[in-house]
């Protein structure tokens, strides 16, 4: 008996992808079911299950056919997939590689534009407060279209026959293909780089959805709101609503609405200038009859015919003014040289030998009071020794002098005891009890009890 021939995984893993590569109604199927456990991969890649009630099979799509999509696949969406069957050899799973995906029972535009307008309405694009007004009077229509359709013809007619004086310029784009949205994109970016235009017109003539998908594009959306210049959205016929149509400044149901709405009628425009021009006469003339009267009132009046009285008012206004001035000139004259003194007199008063003679004046204010009252001190000593002085008297014999007798001084006041005391010819003081003597001794003779 022979001996098993055993394979490796990988060599067996290797032999079933062979059969299920070289199966072709593998190679191309068609199945439908719901999406599960979605995920986007940073490298573009979709992988998810697809399910139905009863079985799944794991999918992969990758980002070569998965940025063809026109719908952002989710989950529990129903999908139509075209693809592959084959084997992942890493994991030895069989799995559908995903060549297109449609929506079932949904179209994908429909679904994209849906989900499109959803996003960009959450982010404010379609906000009424951020809409920007049209100029009423633009001096240059830019117009965004193909230079071939239909569409440019209707709007250059319509706005040469409503506006002439208007200027037209035209940014020829693709409106319809692959590259459309692109150069959609770029023709209103160079609209704006130029800023020639005031008003801009997007849009095409009517068409299928997929014709008109261009409108539809993010790109095409966010290059509108990014725009500076107010953009006039004219795609398609009144039914067709675009993306574009959302977010422009002003949507038109056609081409040659746009025009409408871009540019004022010239006859309505000329029948305005023309009331306005009526007005502005009425109003000169009303102003001019206004004024005349109030010339010739003025011609009238006393002043005018005495002019003179215009310029004496002011003249005698002058010369009180001048009055005024010169009289508050010398009241801030002297209110200066007032202070001017008494700064002068502080700076006087504060000199040190200011200082020094109002310290001498004090020392001799104080001088004089100190002798003042030393005088009074003494006063007061001499009243109240002549108190005591007369008390004295009043006790001493002296008092005895009132009954005839006297005393004697000599001129230095001294008491003349003995005849020793005097000569002949001295000067002497006999005090009496009434006053004093003033004597001369004419001779001396002693007295025989001192003999």
């Amino acid at each position: 008996m022979t001996a098993p021939t055993y394979l490796s995984v990988q060599a067996l893993t290797k032999y079933i992808k062979r059969k299920f590569d070289a199966d072709p109604y593998l190679n191309d199927i068609y199945v439908k079911g719901e999406i599960s456990n979605l995920k986007l991969h940073s490298s573009g890649h979709l992988y998810f299950t697809l399910k139905d009630a009863k079985a799944r099979i794991l999918s992969v799509m990758f980002s070569s056919a998965a940025k063809n999509l026109r719908f952002e696949p989710e989950n529990g969406l129903n999908v139509l997939i075209r693809g592959s069957i084959s084997v992942y050899e890493a994991s030895g799973q069989y799995q559908i590689y995903v060549k297109d995906m449609q929506p079932d029972g949904i179209g994908g535009l429909y679904l994209a534009y849906e989900q499109l307008k959803e996003r960009l309405e959450k982010e404010g694009l379609f906000a009424p407060e951020r809409k920007r007004k049209i100029p009423p009077y633009p001096k240059v229509i830019g117009v965004i279209t193909s230079p071939t359709g239909a569409a440019v013809r209707d709007i250059i007619t319509t706005i040469k026959r409503r506006y002439p004086i208007g200027a037209i310029h035209l940014h020829p784009a693709l409106v319809q293909g692959e590259n459309a949205a692109k150069s959609i994109v770029k023709a209103i970016q160079k609209a704006n780089d130029q800023k020639l235009a005031d008003v801009l017109i997007v849009g095409r003539g009517g068409g299928s959805i997929e014709e008109l998908w261009a409108f539809n594009e993010e790109i095409v959306a966010r290059a509108i709101h990014a725009s500076d210049i107010p953009v006039i959205s004219a795609v398609g016929h009144e039914t067709d609503v675009t993306i574009a149509d959302f977010v422009a400044d002003l949507r038109a149901p056609t081409p040659t609405g746009a025009a409408e709405m871009a540019v004022p009628h010239i006859e309505d425009l000329m029948e305005r200038l023309l009331n306005r021009k009526t007005r502005l006469i009425r109003g000169i003339s009303d102003i001019y009859r206004q004024e005349k009267k109030r010339l010739d009132y003025i011609k009238k009046s006393y002043i005018f015919k005495n002019p003179h009285l215009l310029y004496q008012q002011k003249m005698e206004h002058i010369d009180r003014l001048t009055e005024r001035l010169n009289r508050e000139t010398k009241v801030l004259s002297e209110r200066a040289g007032s202070e001017l003194q008494f700064l002068r007199q502080r700076l006087y008063r504060n000199r040190p030998s200011e200082q020094l003679k109002r310290e001498k004046e004090v020392y001799k204010r104080l001088t004089i009071g100190l002798q003042k009252n030393l005088k009074m001190i003494i006063n007061n000593k001499q009243k109240d020794f002549s108190q005591i002085v007369s008390t004295l008297q009043a006790l001493s014999p002296l008092k005895i002098m009132e009954r005839g007798y006297s005393v004697t001084y000599t001129e230095e006041r001294t008491v003349l005891k003995s005849i020793e005391q005097a000569d002949k010819g001295d000067s002497v003081i006999v005090r009496v009890s009434d006053g004093t003597l003033n004597c001369t001794v004419q001779g001396i003779e002693r007295s025989i009890d001192h003999e």
